[in-house]
Order: C-alpha cells, then structure tokens, then sequence
C-alpha cells in the first residue's frame, strides 16, 4: 500500500488526474483470457496514447464471466504493466461479499492503487439508504485501501445523491463512478466535491464537466483507446487545453471528434457493446478479442457496417 486508510481521499486527489479508461478484456477462440494481448493494450493506452489510470476487470472487462482466479490474474497483470506508469482501479464487485473480500484483499497485495465497488442488487429491500450504508461501511472496515463506489442503473436503482453524500464519510471512501443523469452527480459534486471525485462515464459531456464542475478526473470507459490512436490523440489534446483553461480551443478539438463518435454509435447493435467495442479495437490495431458467454458477437453484416463506418470516421491511424 501506498498509503494509510486515512490518507485515501488525499492521495486520490493528488494522483487521479486526467483520463482513465475501463479496459476490455481480450479471450481468444477458446475462451481464454488472452495474457499477452492485455499487456500489449495496456502498453499502448499508457506508452502512447497518454492514458493515465486504468479500471480493470469491470463490465468493459466481463466480469461476471470470470472466474476469482481468472479476475484475480486480470489485476496482477494490469497492476504489473502499469506500476509506475499510470494507475489502477480494480472492479472488486460481487454479489457475495467474502468473495468481495477477497478480491480486495488481492488488490491490495498485487499493487492496486484504488478498488471500485459497484452498488449490489437488492431484493426485499425498504431502507435502501439503510443498507447500502452499512454495506459499503462493512467493506470499508476490512479494506485499507481506497474505495469508489459505483452506481448505474444494472442495479436496478441509482444510489441517491444524498446516500452517496453519506457513504462518502468513510474513512476510505474516495470516490465514484456515477452512472446518472447529469442533474444527480452535478448535485452531488456541490454537496461532496471537495471531500471525494466525482466522475461519470460518458466522454461526451467531460470537457463541460471540468468547465462547470471543476472535475479533474475521467472515470471511465472505453472511449480514450477507442477514438484516439499513436497519431490522433484528440481527446488528451482537449483534456489539457481544458485543465489550462483554454475551453474555446478544447471545444474545437472536442467537436472534430463528432464523426467518430457518431461512427461508434451509429453502428453499435443494441445489446453487444462490448463485441462492437473488441472489434473496433481489431480496426485499431489493437487486440480485441472474443466475447464470452452470456454477451453475442458481432454478425458478418454488422461488422461489414462497422468497418465502412470505421473506414470514413477520420480517425488517423
């Protein structure tokens, strides 16, 4: 560990800065996780597209579909090729908190920098508030290291800005994905912005966020491998030009990414992100990878669409 339970929120603040990407998992026709062509990714966002922090074995990384070992493994790897280079984030999620537990405590002993941990389904449930408190405390007890919550509507709710605003007392809380309408994690960002980070997924809207909520971090999903490369790196351009307060000219390089993105989301076939999401990564240059079970592939006809979308976005390889 880096630091003391107690120095979480400060060393977070101080070292989670910029773009941090969620990664892919790459498994090759076996269903194996393909060891070698992670590191290579993981090499590439970092050495030369300038991602600073990675978020590993989350959804982007399927990992409902891994086994503890298999997860356990994806974080030694990722805290492996990023150790002294960038950050991590491990997704400690799980239904079952002693497998919970676990992976946490893995985190810990493999060089993670934080542990993310996402809001769990609940049933028979009145007091939300109640129990989502004491679940994040419970985990805060018996982890040092520093933990985000994470909430998006796959729990079947969104945590309450006020609950967030609670949870964020903890000793080791430091921050949060927060997967919501934009009102919810502005709200919070007024109530608790100054004690944790506040940050949501979608790329679309982070440049306003740095401008009008004064955000410093980028927590995360694919975008940052998936609309730059070596020779377009765009969106760290409008990162930097925005940190330096220099918005017009972020705006500008922002919105030359509009046909990319418009590529991206105008061929992305509902209910496959993350094979649309490997195969775009295959058009890179990058290692995407099969899907597993219970997620779809791409058909020859949408990937057809894909590559010709791909082909005129103007992205330059």
């Amino acid at each position: 560990m880096k630091y003391a339970k107690h120095e979480a929120k400060a060393h977070s603040r101080e070292t989670m800065r910029g773009i941090w990407a969620a990664a892919l998992n790459p498994f090759d026709t076996d269903g194996a996780l393909d060891e070698a062509g992670l590191r290579r990714n993981i090499r590439h966002w970092i050495d030369d597209l300038h991602i600073q922090g990675l978020f590993v074995a989350g959804k982007q990384g399927e990992f409902w579909s891994m086994s503890v070992a298999e997860r356990k493994r994806n974080m030694t790897i990722a805290a492996d090729e990023c150790a002294g280079k960038a950050g991590t984030i491990m997704s400690i999620s799980d239904q079952n908190v002693d497998t919970l537990l676990d992976l946490g405590r893995h985190a810990q002993d493999c060089g993670a920098d934080y542990v993310v941990v996402h809001a769990p389904m609940l049933s028979f449930c009145h007091d939300r508030d109640e129990v989502l408190f004491n679940y994040y405390k419970y985990i805060c007890d018996r982890l040092d290291i520093g933990i985000a919550m994470w909430s998006h509507p796959d729990s079947g709710y969104l945590m309450a800005p006020e609950t967030c605003a609670r949870i964020a007392d903890l000793p080791n809380i430091m921050a949060i994905k927060y997967s919501v309408p934009r009102e919810m994690y502005a709200r919070l960002t007024q109530m608790v912005g100054d004690k944790i980070l506040v940050s949501t997924s979608l790329e679309d809207d982070w440049l306003d966020n740095i401008e009008t909520l004064g955000w410093q971090l980028y927590l995360c999903s694919s975008p940052p491998y998936q609309i730059q490369t070596a020779r377009d790196l765009r969106m760290h351009e409008y990162t930097e030009l925005a940190f330096a307060g220099k918005f017009d000219a972020a705006r500008r390089v922002r919105d030359s990414l509009d046909p990319v993105r418009a590529a991206i989301k105008g061929t992305k076939p509902p209910g496959k992100p993350t094979a649309h999401g490997k195969y775009w990564q295959d058009l890179l240059g990058q290692v995407g990878g099969h899907v597993r079970h219970p997620m779809l592939p791409l058909t020859a006809a949408e990937k057809a669409a894909t590559k010709a979308a791909f082909d005129h976005c103007g992205l330059i390889l």
